[in-house]
């Protein structure tokens, strides 16, 4: 079930990226005083009291932009209203309703989304009755925060949740669905044509033809695909207004809603930062994925060129090892049904269950070689591991503290996870959670 979208919109330097980072619980937005340091909208999964979404932060939003940069900003911020469930309206209550306030909330009411004025730098009692004045806007409901420390954040979500869309879920088809993304004119499209052998989507030059996603059902070696064909990811700079009306939010949903994503490389120009950023969204969303190198038919063909290029993959996306890269041709057919056999062995390896018993033998196995090392005087000690869930698999450590666990025995353990089971192309998760005394003596 594809999870909601909530869009923080607002001027420049409200502080939108320290509200987002605030909220998905970790630095994933570039914070910096200077006005307009996000150029893009970034997008996380996040949840509130039981709810899942999709947070996703924008550029400042200036009704009438005097640059360049501001007016392609402007227009990626009018896009997240327009895809987004909930709308958190981001306002500095140091500043008082603006008249570029009073503007945007024009821009919302139109836009006819649940919107909720989140009234930011409130971080004493004066400033939080100075909030107030927000009502002004004809917008409600007002909830006074303060960002940067914390506070009024649980009433600002338990307002977005309040808000969110009734969780209706899809109707299931029993299929694996693998979601096609990728940056505008790698080829997305153009794979969908080969793999199904039919025009299914349109295909061109012009990137942005693909407007919404597309679900195309087909079966293979016995099975159900359903492949879903995405709109591209902007390059930084490169938004023109009026011909790429599509959003990043598609292809997010688009991986939400899929078991295995088919990120889509262009062999020519190689793996850019922005194919870097939407393969660790697909990581962090725990999916399947496949490396699709296409246009490997403009490569020149030396001895060691796959490897050097593969050396060049695994380079620039250091944090998945484990997905398989497949270098193919959507124009010429090589390799393309290649596609669709590693889409099952994928799924294979997401759904594959390891005895508890089999699991704690290579966990003893793994501290005996390598012990966790010591943080603060202290070390970290485990218990034993259980595999609670498939697709992704997910790992549950009992662990005496687990605030002893340096990143990089995490790493370590699913390293060696990975060497005793495989699970090739699928993300992991590993959860390390404190034995409780009732657990004591548990296996």
């Amino acid at each position: 079930m594809a999870k909601p979208i909530v869009a923080i919109v607002g001027r420049p330097n409200v502080g939108k990226s320290t509200l987002f980072n605030r909220i998905v619980g970790r630095p994933v937005a570039i914070v910096e005083d200077e006005p307009g340091t996000t150029r893009d909208r970034i997008g996380a999964d996040t949840e509130w009291s039981g709810y899942a979404f999709t947070l996703v932060d924008t550029g400042g939003l200036e009704i009438t932009p005097g640059s360049d940069l501001a007016r392609r900003v402007k227009e990626q911020a009018e896009i997240a209203i327009r895809e987004a469930d909930v709308v958190i309206f981001l306002v500095d209550v140091r500043e008082g309703v603006t008249a570029s306030d009073l503007e945007v909330a024009d821009l919302l009411r139109r836009s006819g989304k649940p919107v909720i004025v989140a009234v930011n730098k409130c971080d004493n009692p004066e400033r939080r009755l100075m909030a107030n004045e927000f009502y002004q806007l004809g917008l409600a409901p007002v909830v006074a925060i303060s960002a940067l420390h914390g506070q009024g954040i649980n009433d600002l979500l338990d307002e977005v949740v309040a808000r969110l869309p009734a969780r209706v879920p899809e109707e299931e088809i029993e299929a694996i669905r693998a979601a096609i993304v990728g940056r505008p004119n790698v080829g997305k499209s153009s794979l969908l044509n080969a793999i199904v052998g039919s025009e299914r989507a349109i295909v061109s030059e012009q990137p942005g033809t693909t407007r919404d996603t597309i679900d195309t059902l087909i079966e293979w070696r016995g099975e159900r695909i359903i492949l879903v064909d995405t709109a591209g990811i902007r390059r930084r700079g490169r938004i023109e207004a009026g011909i790429e009306r599509y959003s990043v939010l598609r292809a997010l949903r688009a991986i939400n809603r899929s078991d295995i994503s088919v990120l889509v490389l262009d062999a020519v120009e190689g793996v850019t930062a922005q194919d870097a950023h939407l393969a660790g969204y697909i990581r962090d969303a725990g999916r399947g994925c496949l490396l699709a190198v296409n246009k490997w038919d403009l490569i020149p063909k030396t001895p060691n060129i796959e490897h050097e290029y593969t050396q060049h993959v695994r380079s620039a996306l250091k944090f998945m090892p484990w997905a398989p890269i497949l270098f193919l041709s959507a124009k010429t057919g090589e390799n393309v049904q290649q596609v669709l056999d590693l889409l099952l062995t994928i799924q294979q390896e997401r759904s594959r269950r390891v005895p508890t018993a089999v699991l704690n033998e290579v966990l003893r196995a793994a501290i005996q070689a390598h012990p966790p090392p010591p943080v603060g005087g202290k070390r970290l000690k485990i218990y034993y591991i259980t595999q609670a869930e498939i697709r992704p698999p997910t790992f549950v450590f009992f662990v005496n503290d687990p605030d002893l666990l340096h990143f990089s025995y995490e790493r370590f353990l699913e390293n060696r996870l990975r060497e005793a089971f495989g699970f090739q192309g699928t993300a992991l998760r590993l959860i390390f959670r404190a034995r409780t005394s009732q657990q004591v003596g548990t296996r």
